[in-house]
């Protein structure tokens, strides 16, 4: 079992920056593929990127490269987005979610947080 706790959500003007962190419980984290998802409303729940359990393999969508990055810390089991240069269209809920193997699609992953709004103003 893993619990996923979000946090670092705002509101924030356009060009800013964030930072959201998830906790995670249960000695499994470090044996878990880490990710970000957004959903917006009324859209799809969106990969945004994911981590290896090393952290040596980072994937962003490509809207976000360059922008975001992905960062673990076994020893304190937490998982970190940075992001950069926010757009409005970045504006939604943001979910930690953890899995087993390299996959960008949310229904492979097992245990999700309960999710952290961000939204970006113009």
């Amino acid at each position: 079992q893993v619990q996923l706790v979000e946090s670092g959500g705002g509101l924030v003007q356009a060009g800013g920056s964030l930072r959201l962190s998830c906790a995670a419980s249960g000695r499994t984290f470090g044996s878990r593929y880490m990710a970000w998802f957004r959903q917006a409303p009324g859209k799809e729940r969106d990969f945004v990127a994911l981590i290896s359990r090393s952290g040596g393999i980072t994937d962003y969508t490509d809207s976000v490269k360059g922008r975001f990055t992905i960062s673990r810390d076994n020893a304190k089991n937490t998982v970190s987005l940075q992001m950069n240069s926010l757009k409005p269209e970045d504006t939604a809920v943001y979910y930690c979610a953890a899995g087993f193997h390299y996959n960008r699609d949310y229904r492979e992953y097992n245990y999700w947080g309960q999710g952290t709004q961000v939204t970006v103003s113009s």
